[in-house]
């Protein structure tokens, strides 16, 4: 676990606690683990445009700082799997919170998102839907 220097800051718990957090991605990967485990390729597909580079550099972080276990199976083909430690799942009530806001926020601005569920369920049927196309052009 990495460990900086956090009494040299003003208001050193919040910058402790956003940096864990700070990333394009670390939130959303967090987000998506507090369903279960989950394999690297699952959890990219989870996070749709999120490169494989960064998803990479990202857990690794989340890794080192305890948030997150990765599990290696010694199987061909390779299998990893992520899931939350006890300490990243303690996350779970802030980063709920942070979505029930995310939402408030959209819905005050006559804005609306895709439901997470709704979401997950139209990509893996364009995915299905994309499969069949091309078998049928071949």
């Amino acid at each position: 676990m990495k460990l900086d220097n956090y009494d040299q800051v003003p208001g050193c718990t919040m910058y402790a606690a956003l940096n864990l957090i700070s990333g394009k991605w670390k939130g959303m990967i967090l987000y998506q683990l507090l369903k279960g485990t989950l394999r690297f390729n699952a959890l990219q597909r989870q996070l749709g445009n999120c490169s494989q580079r960064l998803l990479i550099k990202q857990l690794r972080e989340l890794e080192e700082d305890g948030l997150v276990e990765r599990t290696v199976y010694a199987v061909v083909p390779p299998r990893v799997d992520y899931s939350l430690t006890e300490e990243g799942r303690s996350l779970e009530p802030i980063l709920m919170s942070l979505r029930d806001w995310g939402r408030g926020w959209l819905k005050r601005r006559n804005l609306t998102a895709r439901d997470d569920d709704q979401f997950v369920s139209q990509k893996s049927n364009v995915r299905k839907a994309g499969k069949r196309q091309t078998s049928k052009s071949v």
